[in-house]
């Protein structure tokens, strides 16, 4: 029974809870990689088989492709490939040794004049991708794909070559921002949340979090959406939340938000769970296939964050 990533006996939660009624969602519908992720969670479930669902998408080059990340589809390795990869192993306590300093080799090999990562790589043309991330022969640097996997890399105390150079583009960017849009918040926070100097990084979140409330990226009222403006380039309702920001209590970003805004931002969280168990997913649809693989993650993330703040799941 081991190699399920389950336990032998995994306790049963009560049948009309989000818990059970998303581990129904997640058997139905997700990738291997997910129903493990999900049983590793919620169900007491082992590491080791999640990363051997991991290992099925990554490549020669060390870095991970083939649809890894749904919105890029194909065999080849881009760098929110490996992001995401990253983020698999740092939530089961794997993000070290010979497999991450592979990992790190490919994003040397990608990476910009700068030290930084492209959000995509042009090795992904002629394959499927969705459109709103546009492919270019000489890709700028970017915080999006940038700061997250510096974060995670930081976080648990990697050290490569490559991250001196590529914390220095995150600062730069981070501290340089002044018009911005969620996706990028987001990414500054992962990057900030772990960074090694701690009173800078508190600094900046400070001022991120004035950006945020001034610009009105974070919806704050969710019964009253209309009064916030939904970001260029995003889907009609791909509104942010004070949750989405602020993914656990001890992010920095948890500081931006009073204890009744983020109450509220759980709360339509939790409401959010749809009638067959998963989350939805918010941002531009351009084809099904991804969007069936990316609600089960989706999914999984809403639980995770639900349990940091000690909501009920199950």
């Amino acid at each position: 029974m081991a190699e399920t990533g389950a336990s032998p006996l995994p306790p049963t939660p009560p049948a009309h809870s989000p818990l059970f009624r998303a581990e129904q969602f997640v058997w139905l519908t997700a990738r291997v990689l997910e129903q493990r992720l999900f049983a590793h969670h919620f169900l007491h479930g082992a590491a080791d088989p999640v990363e051997t669902a991991l290992d099925a998408y990554r490549n020669d080059d060390g870095g991970y492709g083939h649809a890894l990340e749904p919105d890029l589809r194909g065999p080849v390795s881009q760098p929110l490939h490996s992001a995401h990869a990253l983020h698999v192993l740092d939530a089961v306590g794997r993000c070290g040794g010979q497999r991450v300093e592979r990992v790190c080799r490919y994003l040397t090999s990608v990476s910009t004049a700068e030290g930084a990562l492209p959000a995509i790589h042009p090795s992904q043309r002629g394959y499927p991708a969705a459109p709103f991330i546009p492919i270019v022969d000489d890709p700028p640097s970017e915080l999006l794909a940038t700061g997250p996997v510096v974060g995670v890399l930081h976080r648990n105390e990697v050290w490569h070559a490559w991250l001196f150079r590529a914390t220095d583009f995150c600062w730069q960017a981070v501290e340089s921002l002044e018009k911005s849009h969620p996706y990028e918040i987001e990414a500054a926070v992962a990057f900030l949340d772990s960074a090694p100097d701690r009173p800078r990084a508190e600094a900046a979140a400070d001022r991120l979090g004035r950006l945020v409330r001034e610009h009105r990226l974070a919806a704050l009222d969710p019964d009253n959406l209309d009064a916030y403006p939904v970001a260029p380039g995003y889907a009609p309702a791909e509104h942010h939340f004070p949750h989405d920001y602020a993914k656990t209590p001890r992010s920095l970003a948890r500081a931006w938000f009073t204890d009744d805004e983020m109450a509220r931002s759980l709360d339509f969280l939790a409401a959010e769970q749809q009638e067959d168990g998963g989350w939805p997913v918010r941002w531009r649809r351009w084809a099904p296939a991804p969007v069936l693989e990316a609600r089960p993650m989706v999914t999984i993330e809403a639980l995770r964050t639900l349990r940091a703040y000690g909501r009920a799941i199950g």
